[in-house]
């Protein structure tokens, strides 16, 4: 089963956390897995390059944990509000297609939110 946590500060999504293997299929051959994996660097890609946003992202291959924030989504860290409402969009947008999935998928993922800061 995979995890998926979303971090939430204000009612403003600005990243989430995903660790370990969904169990839909054998590894290499995970559709549901290479779905989360390809939506996941679509954020990534579209905040850093799309939106000339910073994104900080840690994956590690061998725990299969993967951490992604954007400071640019907060207004504490971003003054340019259509860049925080995009960036902040992406991240939502996301929970909303996992929140989807979870209809079909409910034996594979766990979802939640968690509100808290941005912290380092």
């Amino acid at each position: 089963m995979t995890k998926l946590v979303f971090f939430r500060s204000g009612g403003v999504f600005y990243g989430f956390e995903e660790q370990g293997h969904t169990g839909y299929g054998e590894e290499g051959d995970d559709v549901l897995c290479a779905a989360l994996s390809a939506m996941t660097m679509l954020i990534i890609n579209t905040v850093e390059v799309a939106y000339a946003s910073s994104v900080d992202f840690t994956i590690d291959e061998e725990t299969t944990n993967i951490r992604v924030r954007s400071k640019a989504a907060l207004p504490e860290f971003e003054e340019d509000e259509l860049k925080r409402y995009a960036v902040s969009g992406i991240f939502l947008a996301y929970y909303k297609q996992i929140e989807d999935m979870l209809e079909e998928y409910y034996d594979y993922l766990d979802v939640s939110v968690e509100d808290r800061d941005y912290d380092e």
